[in-house]
């Protein structure tokens, strides 16, 4: 088998982190090794024992006294380059989404009853149905946030499916280290998760992938996403998470001289964590005229938030394609400020965070990320809806800050506008587990449901030992 070094810089260290490079074939025979897996060890566990196993896992992996912890908090940092307390805090914040009590209403969400994934139940209207997972379920991880393989490994797992995952090349640590110390746990799953690695630009590995799985489930740009379809067969259900486009929302009741300042935290810390790479971090705000608290003074709130946030978690080191990114983005506004005295900087040059302001009304504009934001002045937040509407296609969450009565007047309007989470600002870069991400079902898309009918069930009747 051929190995390949992938070197990592970051915080004055370097990592060298050695993967094994796999042909087609050699991924064809590991594809068929776990999906005989699948049929054999995986569709036999009760579900229960699966969500015991992964309690246990991640009980190890929040433990920062074991070995694996200590390894994720120490290369995780100079693989990604993330401040090493926000890698810290990010890793408890997604294990802790995965213990025992959460992974039993991650399967209620989407089943109700989690014994359908087991056996045949009854249906209420007669009959019985069956939750049967996939023999295969390929996944196509991208590395913009550390973790992020932990979401669909775990719906995988859950349904009882066999799991074969592709790393990025941008981060290939977690998904390894959390599927050893699955196996470690529970070694009747060390056959159910295969994680592996090889370059993207690979079609013949996609292929070999592709002609094997049941389920295809994709993380990436949509470039990418559109690579990986061509590659997929007819049959084989493909589910795509693509870029998406997310805002915060601000009423003037949250911007009294009591509450400003702490919406403005929230708001800063949706910004901050994970810089923005997550698909459900803030690009705009929204703030609504008519406070105490006007639009202009809350950005400048906000700017005071990310400078003070930079000293606990600090921004990572951006690459030449960000930082060019970073300057055309802060230049196109400079000259929107020079023609029009409603756009406006905030803040230096240099600082570790870019901040607009636009005194008029617009869709969302286009942001460079690691931590930049417009904050945008409306006269009512009702009026937003319609300017999230011209990135339907792509618009997916939306923190808002609002009294009861104003949040669920605004929701209608969102989802029509295409938006498929609504949450706290404040929560926006931390979904609860079972989330309908991209508006669809975590678990429920991954499986095949198969139905007795009433109709059999009589028959049998007909032929059974006692008929009459």
């Amino acid at each position: 088998m051929a190995w390949e070094t992938l070197s990592f810089d970051a915080h004055g260290e370097r990592v060298n982190l050695s993967v094994p490079r796999l042909t087609p074939e050699q991924l064809t025979a590991v594809a068929d090794r776990v999906a005989l897996s699948s049929q054999h060890v995986m569709t036999t566990l009760p579900v229960m024992d699966v969500v015991d196993a992964i309690d246990r896992a991640v009980a190890r992996l929040l433990d920062v006294n074991n070995a694996d912890r200590q390894l994720l908090e120490h290369l995780l940092p100079v693989i990604t380059g993330f401040d090493r307390e926000m890698v810290r805090s990010g890793l408890n914040a997604a294990l802790k989404s995965f213990r025992r009590p959460q992974l039993l209403r991650f399967l209620v969400e989407d089943f109700g009853d989690p014994g359908l994934l087991d056996d045949f139940r009854p249906r209420v209207k007669g009959g019985w149905t069956k939750a049967c997972g996939p023999r295969l379920l390929g996944h196509v991880w991208a590395g913009n946030v550390p973790a992020l393989p932990l979401w669909s490994m775990v719906a995988g797992l859950l349904v009882k499916g066999g799991n074969v995952g592709k790393v990025s090349s941008d981060e290939p640590l977690f998904a390894g280290v959390f599927a050893r110390v699955l196996a470690e746990v529970e070694p009747r799953l060390a056959d159910a998760l295969a994680v592996l690695w090889w370059p993207g630009s690979d079609a013949a590995m996609a292929q070999a992938l592709c002609s094997k799985v049941d389920v295809l489930m994709v993380y990436g740009g949509d470039s990418a996403l559109a690579a990986w379809q061509q590659h997929v067969p007819p049959g084989v259900r493909f589910l795509p998470h693509g870029h998406k486009i997310s805002a915060g929302l601000v009423a003037a009741s949250a911007l009294d001289a009591r509450q400003s300042q702490a919406t403005a935290r929230l708001a800063a810390l949706d910004m901050v964590r994970w810089d923005q790479q997550g698909c459900y971090s803030p690009q705009v705000f929204y703030v609504e005229r008519g406070a105490q608290v006007a639009p202009r003074a809350f950005a400048h709130l906000v700017a005071g938030e990310l400078a003070a946030q930079q000293y606990r978690y600090g921004r990572r080191g951006l690459s030449l394609e960000e930082t060019a990114g970073m300057a055309a983005w802060r230049q196109r506004l400079d000259f929107q400020a020079m023609q029009d005295d409603r756009v406006s900087l905030i803040g230096p040059a240099d600082a570790p965070w870019s901040l607009a302001f636009l005194d008029l009304p617009q869709p969302p504009p286009p942001s460079a990320l690691n931590r930049s934001a417009c904050v945008v002045a409306v006269d009512r937040l009702d009026d937003v809806a319609a300017l999230l509407a011209h990135h339907r296609a792509h618009l997916q969450t939306v923190g808002v800050a609002a009294s009861p009565e104003r949040l669920f007047r605004l929701a209608p309007q969102l989802a029509a506008a295409g938006a498929t989470r609504i949450c706290g600002l404040g929560a926006m870069a931390t979904p609860d587990v079972g989330w309908h991400h991209d508006g669809r079902f975590s678990l429920l898309d991954l499986v095949r449901m198969v139905d007795i009918e009433a109709s059999a069930e009589t028959l049998a009747e007909a032929h059974a030992s006692y008929r009459d």
